[in-house]
């Protein structure tokens, strides 16, 4: 079991990475403002404008820590990865699942299974702490009511087209009622639609941030274990597109993401000043407040819960790792079901 990774996150604009010994240095203006062993990071993400020496590069590679480009606003760019370690004989048997109607099946139905379980639950825990404060709370009752019977429907494995529309619907569901669940700051954060690529509001630049840093560590996780992160079941392929960690961010969008962005929000840890609408209609984060949210989702990552199906107490970081490698032991053949992540 591999411990919790701490990421290091640079947005600092123009910053420079370099290499000193097995340390990793971050230098802004010719300034060294950080200085970390090699062996203490599982992972570098650095937005927009940052530049890596090569010599940190080849460090990074040989201890296995991978260095991912963002832009600033969070879209995925390019990732240095060092020497792979994967096993052959696991991603053949990932690609033969995934070729496997039955077998595809299977898991991308277990997969939307708990994503709208969750996201669900996400709105009955929010009923349940902000009845009083919740403007239209029969609308989001019934959204509940409607996403049990979706749930329903799931209790044997659809064809692909089927289970996309019944996702589709469960989320169209999810995300007509999100805007109830924002108590604070009104006038600047809220969500009439989910829109992206590029968002055009503060909740949904917020949401689509949070869902690439999200992605940035299934895909860490799915090497780790040996598996392809871009061959998917969900997920269609598409060159460049990293298929199945995507497909297993569907389990940790509403409980991870949507939960934090709405604390973020409601506890006013953020506000409109560290939101900017550029003259091209995208709204960007500023410096101070995605290094506010990095802090943010470094902290949930490191709150623990009991894994439902291991029972063991671990952080949510962790657990991206543990269902990655519960992926693989299905996809050998050591577990008669892939056991997706339900949260309680």
């Amino acid at each position: 079991m591999r411990m919790h990774d701490n990421t290091l996150y640079v947005t600092t604009q123009k910053s420079y990475l370099a290499r000193e010994g097995q340390n990793v240095l971050v230098r802004v203006e010719k300034q060294t403002r950080l200085r970390l062993p090699v062996h203490t990071i599982g992972g570098i993400v650095c937005f927009g404008n940052v530049a890596c020496s090569p010599y940190l590069l080849g460090m990074c590679g040989d201890a296995g820590v991978s260095v991912v480009f963002l832009t600033e606003s969070g879209r995925f760019l390019a990732r240095v990865n060092g020497k792979q370690s994967g096993n052959v004989l696991l991603r053949r048997a990932q690609h033969a699942a995934t070729t496997h109607p039955e077998k595809a099946s299977t898991l991308a139905t277990t997969i939307v299974s708990a994503k709208i379980a969750n996201a669900r639950t996400v709105l009955q825990r929010a009923m349940r702490d902000h009845a009083s404060s919740i403007p239209q709370a029969v609308e989001v009752g019934r959204a509940v009511r409607r996403m049990a019977d979706l749930l329903g429907e799931l209790d044997r494995p659809l064809a692909l087209d089927r289970l996309r529309g019944v996702e589709g619907e469960a989320a169209a569901l999810y995300f007509s009622v999100f805007d109830q669940l924002i108590l604070a700051q009104k006038e600047a954060f809220f969500l009439r639609d989910r829109n992206r690529r590029p968002p055009r509001d503060n909740m949904n630049a917020l949401l689509s941030f949070l869902y690439s840093i999200l992605t940035a560590d299934l895909v860490a996780a799915c090497e780790s274990v040996g598996l392809d992160p871009q061959m998917g079941f969900l997920h269609a392929d598409r060159a460049g597109r990293p298929s199945l960690a995507l497909d297993l961010v569907e389990e940790f969008r509403p409980v991870l993401a949507d939960r934090l962005a709405l604390s973020l929000v409601n506890l006013q840890q953020i506000d409109i000043r560290g939101f900017t609408m550029r003259e091209s209609g995208v709204v960007a984060m500023t410096d101070e407040t995605r290094k506010t949210v990095l802090v943010a989702y470094q902290k949930r990552k490191a709150e623990e819960l009991v894994h439902p199906f291991l029972n063991e107490k671990m952080t949510f970081g962790l657990l991206f790792h543990v269902q990655a490698r519960l992926l693989a032991r299905w996809l050998r053949g050591d577990l008669d079901a892939y056991s997706a992540f339900f949260w309680r």
